[in-house]
């Protein structure tokens, strides 16, 4: 559950909640008593998740790709596949 705070706490605090923040925690922010923002994780960026993925791209490319490719361009037959 978020942790809720005022504004002027943030503000003076701000450091530290960003810290905590990244950390994995979540803050509600209040401007007079009513919900103003929520301070959240940030999702990761996708460079992060490129590595979990990059052994994909390690085989040898299809060799009739481009072929493929330019049938499916002109919308006729592409191997074992109609447009």
């Amino acid at each position: 559950m978020a942790q809720r705070i005022g504004l002027r706490e943030l503000r003076q605090n701000a450091s530290e909640i960003v810290r905590e923040v990244e950390a994995g925690e979540t803050f509600d922010v209040t401007v007079s008593g009513r919900l103003a923002a929520r301070l959240v994780p940030a999702v990761r960026s996708r460079s992060h998740r490129f590595e979990a993925i990059a052994d994909l791209w390690d085989g040898e490319a299809d060799p009739t790709f481009f072929e493929d490719l330019d049938g499916a361009a002109a919308g006729t037959e592409v191997g074992n596949v109609s447009p």
